[in-house]
């Protein structure tokens, strides 16, 4: 970066402080805490709980959010709220963002990741938070941050024998390690939360499929935790000076696999689900599967399967002496975690990606279209006089055809990009088909069975529409569907 890059961030800062000095954001007197990542799954919930310590213990301090997108707060409650927060825009991977996100900053917890990308590059995502860490590190010390606080992923053994995933995690770590601030790291499994990506894979996989085919990693072992338990965590460990400079595991009290949770979500929704458990599975294939059964995508997906294959259990508990929790069982987080959901439905899908309108047209247009080519093959038995089709082999062709409408339909309702698949795929063949039955006006002569009568002709004219209409709907839903945490 240049150096009058930097200079002209700290003068912004001198200047507002001489233009302000009753500025809360600029009183010595109190503590600047900085949330990197202040709309994401946990930095959202960090900064509430931050603001509802001080507006009821009063706490001597004021907060500074940092998000990429700034537009997804409510500036205006953040205003009437009794609590002096800043809101900047910013992402970390530039050096002057960093400069100017930490300016003034006593601590600063780091809670950036880079997930998510292309499914094909997702292994780059690694080298994103490398650039990142040292980025924030070297801005760190240049703005002399007293503490960084950071929640990193929970897992043992050397980095050879890591996911690459995970490798980032303790890389991002080791170099916020080195920086002259005084660093606290959490260590975490899966974290349990209306919007994280491992509760919304479990919980999409169990509601969705009554059979599920999944590689060995459901049988690893974890220790999974609650987010309100982390934020607890996160948030307290501010004020104990014992925190710093030291790394904690956090866990909750089960130690379970995800095959064992995914069988306790089921029977809280008093489901029967079968497991399969094929042992060459790849997490790629994994990820894929993942991303066709849910809204979430397999960028996102496969670092999380990947972090699943390490066992992730808590080996030093000391936390629990220097800030004593009562920790939420599995069970009692996945029923808080469903309640937040019902709330979020109450306003609406959440985490879609935006053009909510449209896609809310085209889930629409695609069911009305599926269910008007059921209706329309069907008269194919009742309508049409031709008796080729009562063959066995068109007949057997039916079935399948049946088949798939009704699981095309059954995963549009849930939001499963494989409904909009297998309804694409389907479409695609029953316009090919219609298409060839009508072939006769312009050959001259029939292709596939007898000529059809003005009555089936206009039938099959009704249905290469209504195919149309069902492939254009399928191909936007494939497209736009896509849940992000």
């Amino acid at each position: 970066m240049k150096r009058d890059s930097i200079e002209n961030s700290q003068n912004e800062i001198i200047d507002k402080k001489n233009n302000n000095p009753n500025d809360l954001d600029f009183n010595k007197d109190k503590t600047v805490i900085l949330i990197t990542g202040a709309s994401g799954f946990i930095g959202s919930r960090l900064l509430n709980e931050l603001i509802e310590n001080k507006e009821q213990k009063d706490v001597n301090y004021v907060i500074r959010g940092l998000s990429r997108h700034k537009n997804q707060f409510d500036i205006e409650k953040l205003r009437n709220s009794q609590v002096s927060v800043e809101i900047i825009e910013g992402d970390l991977s530039d050096y002057d963002n960093c400069i100017k996100a930490l300016s003034g900053v006593d601590i600063a917890y780091y809670l950036v990741h880079s997930m998510e990308g292309s499914s094909r590059n997702w292994k780059k995502f690694s080298e994103r938070e490398k650039i990142t860490a040292e980025n924030f590190k070297n801005a760190a010390n240049h703005c002399n941050v007293k503490r960084i606080i950071y929640l990193g992923g929970l897992t043992y053994g050397k980095d050879d024998d890591l996911s690459q995933h995970m490798q980032s995690r303790k890389q991002v770590g080791d170099i916020l390690k080195k920086s002259k601030s005084k660093v606290t790291i959490f260590r975490a499994a899966v974290i349990l939360g209306s919007g994280g990506g491992s509760f919304e894979m479990l919980r999409y996989l169990v509601e969705r499929l009554p059979l599920m085919v999944c590689p060995k990693w459901v049988l690893t072992k974890c220790q999974p935790i609650f987010i309100g338990d982390v934020i607890t965590y996160l948030s307290k460990s501010s004020e104990i000076k014992e925190t710093e400079g030291r790394t904690f595991d956090i866990g909750g009290p089960d130690i379970l696999s995800y095959l064992d949770m995914m069988n306790i979500y089921a029977k809280i929704l008093d489901k029967s689900i079968k497991i399969l458990i094929i042992p060459f599975l790849t997490p790629r294939l994994s990820s894929y599967w993942v991303d066709l059964v849910t809204p979430i995508k397999a960028s996102l997906v496969r670092p999380l399967i990947d972090s699943l294959k390490h066992e992730s259990t808590v080996r030093d508990d000391s936390i629990l002496k220097i800030i004593p929790t009562e920790l939420k069982p599995f069970k009692e987080s996945l029923e808080f975690c469903m309640k937040e959901e019902k709330k979020y439905k109450k306003k609406g899908i959440r985490n879609l990606k935006k053009e909510r309108t449209s896609l809310s047209i085209n889930y629409k247009i695609l069911l009305i279209s599926l269910l008007l080519l059921l209706v329309i093959g069907t008269t194919y038995y009742f309508l049409d006089d031709r008796k080729t089709f009562l063959e066995p082999f068109w007949l057997s062709i039916a079935i399948v055809w049946y088949i798939l409408i009704l699981t095309a339909i059954y995963f549009v309702r849930f939001g499963a990009r494989l409904g909009a698949l297998i309804a694409g795929i389907l479409a695609w063949g029953t316009l090919f088909f219609w298409i060839l039955d009508n072939a006769y006006i312009v050959l001259g002569h029939p292709i596939m069975a007898q000529k059809p009568g003005t009555d089936e002709t206009w039938r099959d004219m009704i249905g290469i529409i209504v195919a149309a209409f069902t492939i254009l709907s399928s191909h936007n839903i494939f497209n736009k569907i896509r849940l992000h945490s």
